[in-house]
């Protein structure tokens, strides 16, 4: 991994609530809300101060405007939502421009995990645990930010474990 543990291990404790909190309230109403996305945003703004080195945060917030301009192509295309693609614009500086490949191999694989669990849930008795969530009847639509809050969250993580 290309991302150091020190940045990782900066960015994880404050980063984390937020991936828990999109993955939830997007389940629950099929919504990722602006404060969430703007609470990681802003989060990033302050640590990435302290966590990167100077000459690579302009960078990474060029990869937040890069991936918000894609984001809106594709919620105009029709591909993800507008909350999915703030949420993944927000998140991107977050990013070690290296682990590009590595993110897409464990974006594949959490966003495979997710589906499953989530249709599992469904599915069986643990519905009952929250019979109003939104996702539960929305046919096929799923709810993108509890793969991409998990994507970054486990990336961070195992940042903090292999980062260089």
């Amino acid at each position: 991994m290309q991302i150091t543990a020190a940045s990782a291990m900066w960015f994880l404790p404050a980063v984390l609530p937020i991936c828990v909190y999109v993955a939830y309230t997007d389940m629950r109403a099929m919504r990722i809300p602006n404060h969430a996305v703007g609470a990681l945003a802003l989060l990033f703004l302050v640590l990435g101060l302290v966590a990167l080195p100077l000459a690579d945060y302009p960078w990474r917030l060029l990869q937040l405007v890069a991936i918000l301009a894609l984001g809106i192509v594709l919620n105009y295309a029709g591909a993800l939502g507008a909350g999915d693609a703030k949420f993944a614009a927000a998140a991107a500086p977050f990013i070690h421009p290296g682990d590009l490949r590595l993110l897409i191999v464990l974006f594949a694989a959490v966003l495979l995990a997710a589906f499953v669990t989530h249709r599992i849930a469904k599915h069986s008795p643990l519905r009952r645990l929250a019979p109003d969530w939104q996702s539960w009847s929305t046919g096929s639509d799923f709810p993108m930010g509890l793969a991409l809050g998990g994507t970054l969250a486990v990336y961070l993580g195992l940042g903090t474990i292999w980062g260089a």
